[in-house]
C-alpha cells in the first residue's frame, strides 16, 4: 500500500497543469537560457526545472568554494559536482514518477544524450517540445566573459560549434515542436520570447492525447477513489 506522501506525489501529477509535458532547453554558454526561461514563464506554467548546475553552484557555496576553475577541479569540488548530479537525478525520478511537467536544461552539444532522454519520456507518454536559445559566436563569447563562472574563449567556440551542428538533428527530432529563439546582440528578444511563451502556453494547456498518458491518469484517479 502506498504511503500518504507517495499517494500525494502521484495525485499532484494527475492534477498538474503541465502533466505529461517536457520542454528540452538547449543553448551554449552565453546564450541566455536563464533569461529566456524567465521570459517564457515556464515555472509559472507548472513546469519543474531539472538542472544540475543550480545544485552544483549552491553546493559549492555551502562548501565554501567558488566557481573558479581551480575550486571546481579540486577533489572537494568534484565531490560537490557528483552530489549535485545525484540530487538532480533523484529530482528527475520523483518528477517522472508523478508525470509532472519538466524543463530539462542542457547545452545541446550531446545529441545522443538528448535523444535518449526524449525517447525515455515519450515511452512514458510525454509530449515533448524544445526551446533552442541561439546566439552568434561573438555574443556568446562576450556574455560568457561577463559570467561569474566563465569559460576560456576557445572552449566557448568549440561548444558553440558543437551545438550549432545539432540544430538540424533537433529539428528532425522535435519537428514542429521546436522553437528557435535568437538571443544575439541586437535581436528582438522581447518579441521572440513572447512568441515562444504563446506557443508553449497553448501546448502546455492541452490535455494529454497519448494513449499511455490517458491510461496512467485513469489508473491514478481510480486508485485515488480507493485510497
Amino acid at each position: 500500500m502506498k504511503t500518504f506522501k507517495e499517494h500525494y506525489d502521484l495525485m499532484e501529477g494527475v492534477n498538474d497543469p503541465s502533466i505529461f509535458k517536457a520542454v528540452f532547453l538547449a543553448g551554449g554558454p552565453g546564450s541566455g537560457k536563464s533569461f529566456v526561461v524567465g521570459k517564457t514563464a515556464l515555472m509559472a506554467l507548472g513546469f519543474r526545472l531539472i538542472n544540475s548546475d543550480d545544485a552544483f553552484e549552491k553546493g559549492l557555496k555551502k562548501a565554501g568554494l567558488t566557481t573558479n576553475p581551480d575550486d571546481i577541479a579540486s577533489a572537494q569540488g568534484q565531490a560537490v559536482r557528483a552530489s549535485a548530479k545525484s540530487l538532480t537525478g533523484k529530482k528527475l525520478k520523483m518528477s517522472l514518477d508523478g508525470r509532472l511537467g519538466l524543463v530539462i536544461d542542457g547545452t545541446g552539444k550531446d545529441y545522443a544524450k538528448i535523444k535518449k532522454q526524449v525517447d525515455m519520456v515519450r515511452a512514458l507518454g510525454y509530449s515533448v517540445h524544445m526551446i533552442f536559445v541561439n546566439t552568434d559566436l561573438e555574443t556568446a563569447k562576450s556574455r560568457n566573459n561577463n559570467r561569474p563562472r566563465s569559460l576560456p574563449d576557445d572552449m566557448v567556440s568549440k561548444m558553440w560549434s558543437d551545438v550549432q551542428k545539432n540544430i538540424g538533428k533537433f529539428q528532425a527530432l522535435f519537428r514542429q515542436r521546436m522553437i528557435i529563439v535568437d538571443n544575439s546582440e541586437g535581436s528582438n528578444i522581447e518579441k521572440a520570447t513572447m512568441d515562444a511563451y504563446k506557443k508553449i502556453q497553448t501546448w502546455a494547456k492541452k490535455a494529454p492525447e497519448n494513449s499511455i498518458a490517458i491510461k496512467w491518469i485513469k489508473g491514478q484517479r481510480g486508485n485515488n477513489e480507493k485510497f
